[in-house]
């Protein structure tokens, strides 16, 4: 039985039922490729901060779910991760650690792991060139105090994986409005400048520029080690300056938008939003063979999408300002408690003042009683030069080899707990029994 003029055609049970299929290009039905045009929202979503740096934002181009970028309010800033980040001489506090900083050294860590790692600025000053201002969001010549700058500086790839989806979405534009053309359908080649200029529309609104505060200059910037513990029992610790610390952990990330103003942001995402209902409209009254076109240049762009997603966030960040170096410990990063974990972290900072300040560890009798003695013994904790790392993490290609720390007392941290733990059970339980000789 068929229906009249939607090409339906139904089959119904009985001695003649078969499955039917479309038996002419006619037959086929997609005026719901419009739909393909608001799919793939999260893989949106996921780098669309980064992918604003760039000025390839500005590129009339295809997109997934343009909508996902139209948001009524802009973030004000980068997404952090939860963690308890200390500072070892400051007793700076925070409960969570920056994005930029969980780009750089934000690397998987099993429950009661303990790194470190050495993190320098380069400093290396030289012009700025087109590839900087261009591709890698940094800011013009003329907002700059001087034609030179301190680089490279943390901003995008030039490079990246979303640079290469951004030409992809360009150039399935640029076909879709030759194709469009040459077939002569006029609303087809409407839905591509709609569509297409959307993603310009979203670009004025959305790019932004990276502030990262620096500490005032003019001194010798002090020691500025930080501690980070992870919800799963694991540490994280960094060597490096006040500046560099105040720069990844405890300044706030500025997020500088160049549209400034919430209204006209607002203004925009209103156009924006008519020119992704009128583009939906314009290509559900394209020809059969343009919307066939559409549906594979939208599954093209999504995969493309969803693959930048998936990758790890540093291979869309360019952080070559920083130089990394692994330290190590004997015995390796891997530890079976708690108290072990926090054992290696003290070695690394020879303190245990952060401890108390970032509250890693319980305060109990036993516990003070045991940092004491921890205290005591980080103080002879030695350190040798270029020896063999176990299981590094950040050797970017290079022989482990590196900074190494070691007890040479091999102080067993778990047996002195246990131990502290059991002397201040026997005191409770006199004390409990002859509260006035405590007394």
């Amino acid at each position: 039985m068929s229906g009249g003029g939607n090409n339906a055609t139904i089959s119904f049970p009985g001695p003649e039922w078969a499955m039917l299929w479309p038996d002419a290009f006619d037959n086929f039905q997609l005026d719901i490729v419009g739909f393909l045009a608001i799919l793939g929202e999260g893989s949106v979503a996921a780098n669309a901060q980064v992918a604003a740096l760039s000025r390839l934002f500005y590129l009339p181009r295809l997109i997934p779910a343009p909508q996902a970028l139209l948001w009524p309010n802009r973030p004000s800033t980068l997404p952090p991760q939860t963690a308890s980040v200390t500072a070892v001489s400051s007793g700076n506090v925070k409960d969570h650690v920056h994005h930029v900083a969980h780009v750089l050294l934000g690397e998987e860590m099993p429950t009661f792991m303990v790194r470190c790692v050495e993190v320098r600025k380069r400093v290396a000053r030289r012009t700025a060139t087109r590839m900087d201002t261009i591709l890698r969001g940094q800011p013009v010549r003329a907002k700059t105090q001087s034609p030179e700058f301190e680089a490279p500086s943390v901003k995008a790839k030039a490079t990246g994986p979303l640079a290469w989806v951004t030409v992809l979405g360009f150039s399935l534009s640029l076909a879709l409005f030759i194709i469009s053309i040459i077939f002569g359908d006029g609303m087809s080649l409407l839905a591509t400048i709609l569509l297409s200029f959307l993603s310009t529309l979203v670009g004025v609104g959305n790019k932004w520029s990276l502030r990262l505060p620096r500490r005032p200059q003019g001194s010798v910037p002090p020691v500025g080690d930080v501690v980070i513990r992870y919800p799963n029992g694991s540490y994280l610790v960094v060597k490096c300056d006040e500046d560099v610390a105040r720069e990844l952990y405890f300044a706030p990330e500025e997020i500088e938008y160049n549209i400034k103003s919430p209204a006209a942001f607002r203004i925009i995402g209103l156009v924006g939003t008519l020119m992704l209902m009128l583009g939906v409209i314009a290509l559900a009254n394209a020809r059969l063979e343009l919307q066939f076109a559409w549906a594979g240049a939208y599954i093209l762009i999504n995969i493309a999408q969803w693959t930048a997603a998936a990758l790890p966030s540093r291979m869309h960040w360019d952080l070559s300002c920083y130089d990394v170096k692994e330290q190590g410990v004997v015995g390796g990063p891997k530890n079976p408690n708690f108290t072990e974990a926090l054992w290696k972290a003290i070695m690394f900072t020879k303190s245990t003042r952060w401890v108390k300040n970032g509250k890693a560890a319980p305060q109990t009798e036993t516990w003070d009683l045991w940092l004491r003695e921890a205290q005591e013994k980080a103080q002879d904790i030695q350190e040798s030069k270029c020896d063999t790392l176990t299981d590094p993490a950040w050797t970017n290609g290079k022989a482990a080899k590196g900074t190494v720390w070691e007890d040479p007392e091999h102080w067993k941290p778990k047996e002195a707990w246990d131990g502290l733990n059991n002397e201040v059970n026997e005191a409770q339980k006199i004390n409990a029994k002859h509260p006035m000789q405590a007394v």
